[in-house]
C-alpha cells in the first residue's frame, strides 16, 4: 500500500478529522514560506524581516513595518489552492471538524472552511490602537504611509500576531479542543519550530497522525508523506 492509499484509508475511517497547517500550506497559492531558501527570511531589507514583523518595529518603525507589510505580506491576486478546496469539502461532508491555521491569509475562509483557529490571526481583519474601530484589509492597502483611523487619527494596526505578542487565548483554547478531540490530526506545511503553535499538537491523544511536507519534521509515529500539501490532498478522491 503507497502512503497515499494509506492516507486515503485513513481518511475514510476517519469522523474527527482536524487539519494543522503552517505557510507551506499557502506556497501553492504563491505566497512564499519562511524558512525556505527562497523564503521571506532569506531576502535583504533594512531590518531582517523576523523583525520587520515584531512588536518593537511596528512601534519604532512604524512606517518601515507598513512598507514591508505592504509590499510582502498583503499580495494581491492570490487565491485558495486544492489543499484549501479538499479541507471545505471535508468539512461539508462531516469528516473535518476544524482547521487550525499559522497562516493570516484567509484562505481557509475563501475556499469556503468555516470552523478555522486562526492562531497567527489574520491580515483581513484590523483595528484603531486608540479607538477599536474596525477595518478591512483594502483600507490597509489603498492607504499610504502609516494608515491613519479616518474616526480619531490613531494607527490602524493589522490583526496579526507580530513576534513579541501572545497568542489569542480564545483562538489557542479553540484549537486545543479541536486537537483533543480528534481522531486524525493532519499536520502539514510547517516544520513545527514556531513556538508556543507547534506545541498544540501535544494536545492529539487520537489514533492517526499524518504529516504532509517538503521536509522531514519531527513528529514520531507519524505517517510522513513527502511533497506538496496541494498535491497530496488531491489525489485523496
Amino acid at each position: 500500500m503507497t502512503d497515499i492509499e494509506r492516507l486515503r484509508d485513513i481518511v475514510d475511517r476517519s469522523h474527527r478529522i482536524v487539519f494543522f497547517g503552517g505557510a507551506g500550506v499557502s506556497t501553492e497559492s504563491g505566497l512564499k514560506d519562511f524558512r525556505s531558501e527562497d523564503g521571506l527570511y532569506r531576502e535583504k531589507y533594512v531590518y531582517p524581516p523576523e523583525y520587520m514583523l515584531s512588536r518593537d518595529c511596528f512601534y519604532r518603525h512604524t512606517e518601515e513595518f507598513f512598507r514591508f507589510y505592504r509590499d510582502k505580506i498583503l499580495v494581491g491576486g492570490v487565491k485558495p489552492n486544492a489543499a484549501h478546496y479538499k479541507l471545505a469539502e471535508w468539512e461539508q461532508l462531516g469528516k473535518l471538524i476544524a482547521v487550525v491555521t499559522q497562516n493570516i491569509d484567509g484562505l481557509h475562509q475563501a475556499a469556503g472552511s468555516r470552523a478555522v483557529y486562526e492562531l497567527h490571526g489574520s491580515v483581513l481583519k484590523n483595528r484603531c490602537t486608540e479607538c477599536g474601530h474596525r477595518y478591512d484589509v483594502e483600507f490597509i492597502k489603498n492607504s499610504e504611509g502609516i494608515p491613519r483611523c479616518i474616526k480619531c487619527g490613531g494607527v490602524v494596526k493589522p490583526e496579526v500576531v507580530l513576534y513579541g505578542e501572545n497568542l489569542d487565548e480564545d483562538t489557542v483554547a479553540g484549537a486545543v479542543r479541536a486537537i483533543s478531540a480528534a481522531d486524525t490530526l493532519i499536520v502539514a506545511g510547517t516544520s513545527l519550530t514556531v513556538y508556543p503553535a507547534a506545541g498544540l499538537i501535544n494536545y492529539f491523544t487520537g489514533e492517526n497522525l499524518v504529516v504532509i511536507n517538503r521536509e522531514p519534521v519531527p513528529a514520531s509515529g507519524a505517517l510522513f508523506i513527502c511533497g506538496k500539501v496541494g498535491e497530496t490532498l488531491g489525489k485523496i478522491k
